[in-house]
C-alpha cells in the first residue's frame, strides 16, 4: 500500500524548490514535474482504459499502482497524493445531459449534439442542483469514498467536476469546426452562447462552493482551442468571458493551460490576463514563452509527448534546449505541456527525468 509518509523528507524537499522558483530565484536545479494520469497508467499497467473510467474497483488499483510507480521509478519533483473519482473528459456532458460514449480501452468522449446555429440558439443553461448526470456523479464520488474505506486506505480521497470556459466547452457540445465558423459569420449568435456557458460555468462552482462550504478564491482554466484563434479575435470573442471568471474566482491566483500553440497569446496572458501560472502545453515554443512570461507569469512545459516515444538520446536535445531556456531566473518547471499520452516510452521517461536532474543544475548552461 502507498504511505506518503515514506516520501515526506523529499515532498518537503520538492515543495522548497518550487517556493524558490516561484518567487524568481534559483534552487538547487530546475523544478521537474511529469504529468502522468490515468490513461496512461492503464496501459503501462495492463489495464483496458475504459474499465479504469467505469469500474471504481480498477480506477483505484490503477491510481494506487500509479502513486507508487511515481515515487518509486519517475522520481520527478511532485509533491501531491490522493486518490480521485476520474470521470474523464465528460463534464459537459455530465452537466448538460449530453450523450457519452465509452469505446473500448479509450477514454470516454461527449456526442456533440449541437449540430445547428438553431439548436445552438436553443441552448438552455440547467440548475446544477438539478442536472441527474452532476447528481450521479456526486453518488459515484461518495461511492468511491466508501470503498476506500472499506479497504483500509488512508489517503486523501476526493473528486470533483469541472467545465472549461466558454469556448473549449462550446466545443465540446458543437464541433470545433461549426464553433469556428460561427465565431467568424454569426459572432453575436456565439456572444449570446458563450454568456449562457458563462452562466453555466459560474452556477456550477457556485453550487460546489455551497455544498462544500468552501468559497473559491483561485482558478485555474484550460482553454484548449484558444491556439486556433487569432489574438484579435481572441480578444474580442473569448476574452471577456475568461476575464469574468477570473475576476469573480481567481482573486488569489489564476492558471491557466493551453495545448498550444499559443504563442500568440502569450503577452496578453502575462499583462491582460495577468496569469500567475501557466502549462503552456505542448507545441507552444518555450523560446517564445520565456521573454514575455518571465517575471509575472510562472510557467511549465517545453517538452512534447513527441519527444519521450523513442530513447533518452532522441529526448535529451529537447531537455537541454527547454532548461537552456527556461531555466535562467527560475519561475520555470520543466514538464511534459498538458498530459502525458499513451505511447509515451515509460523507461524514457524515468530516464529523461533523471538526466534532467543533472542537467537543470544552477547555474545552467545557457549557449
Amino acid at each position: 500500500m502507498f504511505d506518503p509518509e515514506k516520501y515526506r523528507d523529499r515532498i518537503e524537499e520538492n515543495k522548497r524548490r518550487y517556493r524558490i522558483s516561484a518567487s524568481w530565484q534559483e534552487p538547487d536545479r530546475v523544478p521537474i514535474h511529469i504529468s502522468t494520469g490515468g490513461s496512461f497508467y492503464s496501459k503501462l499497467f495492463g489495464y483496458n482504459i475504459r474499465d479504469y473510467y467505469t469500474d471504481p474497483e480498477v480506477c483505484m488499483e490503477v491510481q494506487l499502482k500509479g502513486l507508487e510507480w511515481a515515487y518509486e521509478e519517475l522520481r520527478d519533483d511532485r509533491t501531491g497524493y490522493g486518490l480521485h473519482v476520474d470521470l474523464g473528459p465528460i463534464a459537459e456532458g455530465l452537466y448538460f445531459g449530453f450523450p457519452i460514449e465509452y469505446p473500448d480501452d479509450t477514454s470516454p468522449w461527449i456526442v456533440r449534439a449541437l449540430e445547428t446555429p438553431e439548436q445552438i440558439e436553443a441552448f438552455e443553461v440547467p440548475d446544477p442542483a438539478e442536472s441527474p448526470g452532476l447528481a450521479d456523479a456526486c453518488r459515484r464520488i461518495e461511492e468511491y469514498k466508501d470503498l476506500a474505506k472499506k479497504r483500509g486506505i488512508d489517503l486523501p480521497v476526493g473528486g470533483g467536476i469541472g467545465i472549461h470556459p466558454p469556448l473549449s466547452c462550446a466545443c465540446a457540445l458543437a464541433e470545433p469546426e461549426l464553433i469556428f465558423t460561427l465565431m467568424a459569420e454569426e459572432p453575436e449568435l456565439i456572444h449570446r452562447f458563450f454568456a449562457k456557458l458563462l452562466e453555466a460555468f459560474c452556477r456550477l462552482i457556485d453550487w460546489r462552493d455551497g455544498i462544500s462550504g468552501r468559497k473559491t478564491e483561485s482558478i485555474g482554466l484550460a482553454d484548449d482551442h484558444s491556439a486556433f484563434v487569432s489574438n484579435a479575435m481572441y480578444r474580442e470573442m473569448v476574452l471577456p468571458y475568461n476575464m469574468a471568471i477570473y475576476d469573480r474566482y481567481g482573486k488569489k491566483g489564476r492558471s491557466l493551460h493551453a495545448d498550444g500553440p499559443n504563442d500568440h497569446h502569450f503577452e496578453m496572458y502575462a499583462n491582460d490576463v495577468k496569469l500567475t501560472s501557466m502549462d503552456i502545453g505542448g507545441f507552444s515554443d518555450i523560446a517564445n514563452a520565456k521573454p514575455a512570461l518571465h517575471g509575472k507569469t510562472r510557467f511549465s512545459g517545453g517538452l512534447n509527448c513527441r519527444d519521450l516515444y523513442y530513447d533518452l538520446e532522441t529526448a535529451k536535445p529537447v531537455i537541454d534546449r527547454a532548461i537552456r531556456i527556461g531555466a535562467p531566473g527560475g519561475g520555470f518547471t520543466l514538464a511534459v505541456g498538458g498530459e502525458t499520452y499513451v505511447g509515451v516510452n515509460p523507461d524514457t521517461l524515468v530516464k529523461a527525468v533523471e538526466y534532467a536532474k543533472e542537467a537543470g543544475r544552477y547555474p545552467v548552461c545557457t549557449q
